[in-house]
């Protein structure tokens, strides 16, 4: 049995970053999700406690792979708490087991409705001439600019370029697709364009209780910009994206770094994420509803109460 479950702990990253290059437009959290249900479906655990247990394991493991930590870690924290709210007094194990992928596939089905309730309750903010500015590549800003744009929206958007991965131009030719007039800047213009946007939209990787958020490196010297510029600055999020999590600065966010030259010097690494604090954010469009930042510590008591 155990080498059994050593197999399917090996398994779990392979079969996770599948999913994510057959579906690009998979949010991360939601790959992780349907992995741990795989993974669920397959254990051989015997009690409601092991099983528990081999699924926190997963999470974990999931933790290791090149997607976003946070995501990962918040999708897998709110699956299991979900998951596990169902009664397991069934003296039927199985039957127990089933119970639970029942849960997990609800719950995934209500997270990939999250996009199209984030889009309906963001189009207000998107009206006709505005200028907007965004950062790097998220798929939930995406399908609300295209949404606008099939409303018959007029607007334009800049989109940083956003180093290292320059994923702005990935972003940059979706919207062209979708007809918006999109223009890539450099990310050391923000400032000098700032007074030409009307508001600046954000995805988030994750929102942490302090309703701050963490995001693709260079999010927060842009709401810096913003908030000195007197810009409006919305973050927009799934709700399986919220973590409990509260940093007081970069230092204490969660972060990854790519090694940028061979010498091993701190100076030498590209941090992916920063933390962007609550003070400058103005409204988080989520699909539990819009909300300020001070409201995000009581929608995270109730997900996990």
């Amino acid at each position: 049995m155990a080498t059994t479950q050593k197999l399917q702990q090996e398994d779990l990253v392979p079969f996770f970053e599948r999913l994510m290059k057959n579906d690009p437009e998979m949010s991360t959290a939601i790959a992780a999700i349907h992995t741990l249900i795989e993974f669920l479906k397959g254990n051989t655990a015997e009690t409601v406690s092991e099983l528990t247990t081999d699924l926190k394991e997963a999470g974990h493991q999931l933790q290791t792979s090149d997607q976003s930590v946070v995501s990962v870690e918040s999708g897998c924290e709110l699956f299991l708490r979900f998951i596990t709210l169902t009664a397991l007094d069934k003296q039927d194990f199985s039957e127990c087991k089933r119970l639970l992928i029942e849960r997990g596939q609800l719950y995934l089905q209500r997270a990939a409705q999250a996009r199209a309730k984030i889009t309906r309750l963001g189009m207000p903010f998107i009206h006709d001439g505005a200028t907007i500015l965004t950062h790097s590549r998220s798929r939930v800003v995406l399908n609300m600019l295209q949404e606008a744009a099939k409303a018959n929206k007029r607007f334009t958007i800049f989109v940083t370029e956003s180093q290292p991965d320059k994923s702005g131009y990935i972003m940059e030719k979706s919207l062209e697709e979708a007809g918006v007039p999109t223009f890539v800047i450099l990310d050391a213009a923000v400032g000098y364009i700032m007074e030409r946007v009307d508001l600046v939209i954000f995805g988030a990787e994750g929102v942490v209780e302090s309703g701050g958020i963490i995001n693709k490196i260079g999010t927060y010297q842009i709401a810096v910009v913003a908030k000195a510029a007197n810009k409006p600055v919305y973050a927009v999020a799934e709700s399986f994206k919220f973590v409990r999590l509260f940093p007081l600065n970069q230092q204490e966010a969660p972060n990854k770094c790519k090694e940028g030259d061979s010498n091993g010097s701190d100076m030498s690494r590209h941090f992916s994420v920063d933390y962007t604090p609550p003070s400058y954010i103005n409204l988080l469009v989520t699909d539990l509803g819009v909300l300020t930042p001070s409201a995000v510590s009581d929608e995270l008591i109730k997900l996990y109460c």
